[in-house]
């Protein structure tokens, strides 16, 4: 495998789109209200929205800069709108009219002649014809004048250096008081036959098309409900994403809500026109109508992700997990969330509500129906409480309820018995929802699948959790597949945790590995990107597991960071037999490293060099060691079975294969490879060459002799640690922080015959002729 983080295309494939190519418009608003893009035709978008408040406005955004796309698929940055001419058909209803004295605004915002920052706000109806609800929009932005009435009131746009256009959308009884309404307004805006034409009509855009590279992607709509669903298909295939989508439906976008007293609460009343289901609002509904439909039609399938998980401003008081004190259970987002309790019925009901809705949705667009129930369980606060004492939930464990006050540590067989039942509550509550979910789905047969965050169920001072967040009625079959996700190890590089937490989870539930997803990733913040790095590897264990399906976590974060993963034909486990090139002809090969260096003559006649390996490549002909007929039957016989140069193999470089120097008796402090951080597990063997004072050269090792392997802590022999694929040492708990790792050993290098013809004369070899056999290093993923 390989990755590569991208922030710029450097020669990559590109084509044109037009500016203001539908694909490419977004949507915002502030909370309650909701709105969503979709695109219905090559020239056309429309724009759902559902208002609560009489000052809910929402925008229809184009962006100058492409800050959303992949850096590889991104659309060029190009502020000059000079000659400029725009022209698109406007219907619109349930919305305020073009000619209404808030009507749909174009608001401009970038900066004046002077270069200081401005925006003008141009009145659509200025530049209509036709009616207040259909109009032809003409738009020349050379001769573009915001203001309300013109001439009087004209404000000439400056159209060379533009940010963003905002088109504003707004209910009919639009005011700035922020009246609640009744019922909440439904409306919608449709934008077709959209045309550019003059300087600047077409764009650059990225027009990759990776290979596959056997990942699936996982996003969530609460990340990307203000872009097009066709936008988002577009990158996930052209990154090389093939198979499954997870898609999480989110926590705080998809819910429709109705009022009470001051606030607004998610509801399950009776759909009012214009809306079809009674637990989502309509503009998630047309977003995920045409999200489904678009995937299923480019090979996508989509796995709906449910959680327990609720946006706490919207949830119903008596539905919340909630401490012994009375504590609601609340997530560390900024607004936060909150957790449903499994055993609130009516909590339980409003989600087996919302499943039912996407699973309709999946349904009706002929869609396999594939449905998650994502990291359910009972939370636990960061002061280790854990919130199993809701009203419901202390009626539900009755005589089982007992005070926990932190779930670390060992605890009573009253505290036990009350951890195992609440996990009863909590699996019957999750059988209910597949139950919900089959009901809709009809005679469409149903995937299931459970997600569970390891870190925390596992969590080592507390090994009782899993009694409560683990429970044993998940164990298979009650699901088709148990999908897991450890991010937080994966971010320590702590690689040993989730072998083992896998290991554990597998054991407690059953479920075989190809029964199994896993979820790599994530990285929450552009600045820690080294945890891509950490991400790679994690797939490649997962890979090395027979792991059925792994699913980079998420789609966002790749966009943003320019994550690009490919996979190299010559990292395939199956192309390589662990088996030594027959010793004694190898003994005679002559060896000869090679590096890759461009070396350009600047007009003064100096050099720059840039190398582009970090480590030699090897080749050896091994042709000057078959010294007798017997030996050229044994290298016959050996190429043979590496069908040519299909396989690679191990090979024992004459010249330099030990830790120590080049051929000395390894000891387990030669090579130094890396410092403990209390965390951190996973080590890469490695050897280096020059002074450890003036940066090295380093060469992975990813072959070692087993037999030969030593490693020390601080100088110490040590054991407690295992030899995982390519040259990992994963020690069983990580070393102290500040701990020296060092080892010793002998080494293999992998490598491969050069050709797949291997031609030798038997009177030619008699007379003294040598033959040449060339073998070729291997690179092998660390």
């Amino acid at each position: 495998m390989g990755f590569w983080l991208a922030d710029k295309r450097t020669g990559q494939q590109s084509s044109f789109i037009q500016r203001f190519d539908p694909r490419f418009w977004t949507i915002n608003f502030p909370r309650p209200m909701m709105a969503a893009v979709v695109t219905t035709a090559a020239d056309a978008l429309r724009v759902d929205a559902i208002f609560y408040n009489s000052d809910d406005l929402s925008g229809l955004i184009w962006e100058s800069e492409d800050s959303l796309d992949h850096p590889l698929l991104a659309y060029e940055t190009r502020r000059d709108y000079a000659r400029l001419s725009w022209r698109f058909r406007w219907r619109s209803s349930g919305i305020m009219p073009l000619d209404a004295i808030n009507g749909p605004t174009l608001t401009i915002e970038g900066r004046d002649a002077a270069g200081d920052p401005k925006s003008w706000f141009v009145r659509l109806w200025n530049y209509a014809s036709g009616t207040p609800t259909d109009a032809q929009i003409s738009i020349e932005f050379s001769q573009l004048d915001g203001g309300f009435l013109l001439p009087g009131e004209a404000d000439p746009v400056h159209p060379e250096d533009i940010d963003r256009l905002f088109i504003s959308i707004i209910p009919p009884e639009y005011d700035e008081l922020g009246t609640r309404f009744p019922t909440p307004k439904i409306g919608w805006v449709e934008m077709s036959a959209i045309r550019t034409d003059g300087q600047g009509a077409v764009l650059e855009t990225g027009d990759i098309m990776l290979p596959e590279n056997g990942l699936s992607m996982a996003t969530a709509y609460d990340d990307s409900f203000n872009q097009t669903p066709e936008r988002l298909l577009r990158s996930i295939r052209a990154l090389g994403y093939r198979g499954s989508i997870n898609h999480y439906v989110g926590m705080s976008h998809y819910f429709r809500l109705e009022t009470v007293g001051e606030g607004l609460y998610v509801s399950l009343s009776v759909p009012q026109a214009g809306e079809e289901f009674a637990a989502i609002n309509q503009p998630t509904v047309a977003w995920h109508r045409d999200w489904i439909t678009r995937a299923e039609a480019m090979g996508f399938s989509v796995i709906l992700s449910l959680s327990y998980e609720l946006f706490d401003a919207h949830c119903w008081t008596d539905w919340k997990q909630r401490a012994a004190n009375g504590d609601p259970a609340l997530t560390g987002w900024e607004p936060p969330s909150t957790l449903l309790s499994p055993a609130n019925g009516n909590a339980m009901g409003y989600l087996q509500a919302v499943a039912r809705a996407f699973t309709a949705i999946a349904r009706d667009a002929g869609a396999a129906v594939r449905f998650q129930i994502g990291e359910p369980w009972w939370w636990i606060m960061p002061d280790k409480r854990i919130c199993l004492y809701d009203a419901a939930a202390t009626a539900a464990l009755g005589s089982y309820s007992v005070s926990i006050p932190s779930i670390d540590g060992p605890k009573s067989p009253e505290q036990e018995a009350m951890l195992d039942q609440a996990g009863a509550i909590l699996a019957q509550s999750t059988a209910a929802l597949l139950d919900a979910v089959k009901v809709e789905a009809g005679s469409v047969p149903v995937e299931t699948l459970l997600l569970a965050y390891l870190p925390t169920i596992l969590d080592e001072a507390a090994p009782e959790a899993r009694r409560a967040n683990l429970p044993v009625g998940w164990a298979w079959p009650a699901f088709d597949i148990l999908q897991l996700e450890d991010y937080d190890w994966v971010i320590a590089g702590n690689r040993s945790a989730t072998s083992n937490g896998i290991a554990m989870a597998s054991q407690r539930l059953g479920y075989p590995v190809e029964e199994q997803h896993y979820f790599a990733g994530f990285v929450l913040a552009a600045a820690d990107r080294f945890i891509w790095s950490h991400m790679a590897q994690a797939i490649a264990d997962a890979q090395a597991r027979g792991t059925a399906e792994i699913h980079i976590w998420a789609l966002p974060q790749v966009m943003r960071d320019g994550f690009t993963y490919f996979q190299e034909e010559e990292a395939d486990v199956n192309g390589f037999d662990d088996v030594l090139f027959p010793l004694a002809i190898g003994q005679g090969a002559s060896v000869s490293p090679g590096f890759s260096t461009n070396i350009v003559t600047t007009i003064s006649g100096h050099e720059k060099r840039n190398s582009d390996w970090a480590d030699a490549r090897l080749e050896f002909d091994v042709g000057p060691g078959i010294r007798s007929e017997e030996e050229l039957r044994v290298l016959i016989a050996f190429f043979r079975a590496r069908r040519g140069a299909a396989k690679a193999f191990r090979f024992r470089d004459p010249y330099d294969h030990s830790s120590r120097d080049m051929v000395g008796e390894p000891a387990p402090t030669d090579q130094f490879l890396g410092t403990g951080d209390g965390q951190q597990s996973a080590f890469q063997l490695v050897k280096n060459y020059g002074d450890p004072a003036d940066a090295p050269q380093q060469r992975l090792i990813t072959r070692p002799d087993p037999g030969s392997l030593q490693i020390a802590v601080d100088g110490q022999l040590t054991g407690g640690w295992s030899l995982g694929p390519t040259g990992i040492i994963a020690f069983d708990s990580p070393p102290a922080d500040g701990s020296a790792i060092t080892a010793g050993f002998l080494f293999d290098v992998p490598v491969r015959f050069a050709s797949d013809q291997l031609t030798v004369s038997h009177a030619t070899f008699r007379a003294g002729d040598i033959p040449e056999v060339l073998l070729v290093e291997v690179r092998e993923p660390s």
